[in-house]
């Protein structure tokens, strides 16, 4: 049997961005993505804490230590510039793999610099 188990998160990131004309997605400061070890076009979970939406959507690398957080195409119309987010990725794993792992979490500050990973 395969569990789908939370694999990582960046925990309280702010939206920096939101590009409604853009055919889809969430870029996401490079720093970030491999402090979390979340690929490029990954499918990621994005909720906002701002107003309780979740959407599912992929990743794009955006300049490293820039702190972008953007939110593409129809994901801008779900948040705002200012918004708190939590980007969350999943991983499917054996009931054995799953009852032993532990979770990456990358806790960011306000302007999206990396503050503490657990």
């Amino acid at each position: 049997m395969n569990r789908e188990m939370f694999r990582s998160k960046i925990h309280r990131a702010t939206v920096t961005m939101a590009e409604l004309y853009y055919e889809g997605s969430i870029t996401i400061d490079k720093t970030l993505l491999e402090a979390a070890d979340i690929l490029p076009n990954e499918k990621v979970q994005v909720v906002n804490m701002n107003t309780g939406s979740r959407l599912e959507t992929y990743t794009i690398e955006g300049p490293s230590n820039s702190g972008m957080i953007c939110l593409n195409g129809p994901a801008a119309r779900l948040g705002a510039v200012g918004d708190e987010v939590i980007i969350i990725a999943y991983s499917e794993m054996s009931d054995e793999e799953a009852r032993k792992h532990k979770p990456k979490i990358v806790l960011v500050d306000k302007s999206n610099k990396i503050e503490k990973i657990m």
